[in-house]
């Protein structure tokens, strides 16, 4: 796709959970090819409820979304999702499964039918761009958790993914493991959403920023600009990130 082209298009997304309370009330967002946005708001503003109906975790209504040209709301089109978005939940365990690391990256690509050489290659890679290059054969539950960071990030690094969808994902890094991060993104061409309460992690890799609050978007715009407005983040449950200040 060509700069300006819509890799997410959702328009007037609402979700509310069975027996549960409304997460998000009529959405509307665009996000171009190579975009990165990052989405930031209180806790249970809506954002992993956001992620989870654009991965088609959530069961949405037909033509409210498209991504990378699919609609998550009709079944075949969601199981094509995988191949063209990834998603780096905020806790890791919920992706992690398998008894090694290999398996565990390898675990997607596999299911995508590739030969065992194009799988190996692709865990090779997916290792070395996270930093965890010679941890094949490693336990993930004996990883620290800055480290099943990485592994979920490798998982979905090795589907080689146009779309990524990160929720938090600096918790639990170091400062080592959090500079690496910012680094990778920089440098990754995908699109991107990246919802994180880490707003300076904010700032070093997205150009634009969203405000999501009770499951509404409520200010969207230049990430310098949305950050730095201070009666916006206080309204919302913010803080104006540290580098933004004026003294």
């Amino acid at each position: 796709m060509g700069p300006g082209v819509s890799e997410i298009d959702i328009h007037g997304l609402s979700y509310t959970y069975p027996r549960g309370p409304t997460a998000l009330t009529n959405i509307h967002l665009r996000v171009s090819a190579g975009e990165s946005l990052g989405l930031v708001g209180p806790n249970g503003a809506g954002k992993t409820t956001l992620f989870r109906c654009l991965a088609g975790v959530l069961r949405v209504p037909p033509g409210v979304i498209r991504v990378a040209g699919l609609d998550p709301g009709h079944p075949a089109q969601r199981r094509s999702l995988p191949a063209k978005l990834g998603i780096v939940f905020q806790d890791s365990d919920d992706q992690i499964f398998q008894p090694t690391v290999f398996d565990d990256v390898a675990f997607g690509p596999l299911n995508l039918g590739l030969p065992a050489d194009e799988v190996r290659q692709r865990v090779e890679d997916a290792l070395r761009q996270v930093g965890l290059a010679g941890c094949e054969q490693r336990v993930p539950f004996h990883l620290s958790g800055g480290e099943k960071r990485r592994v979920a990030l490798a998982g979905v690094l090795a589907m080689r993914p146009e779309i990524l969808l990160l929720d938090e994902p600096s918790m639990y890094l170091d400062p080592r493991g959090r500079r690496d991060l910012i680094r990778f993104l920089k440098g990754w061409p995908a699109t991107r959403i990246i919802a994180a309460h880490d707003l300076e992690l904010i700032l070093e890799t997205c150009s634009r920023a969203a405000v999501i609050d009770q499951g509404h978007i409520v200010a969207d715009g230049p990430a310098q600009t949305i950050l730095a407005d201070r009666e916006l983040m206080e309204a919302h449950g913010l803080e104006v990130p540290l580098s933004l200040r004026r003294s």
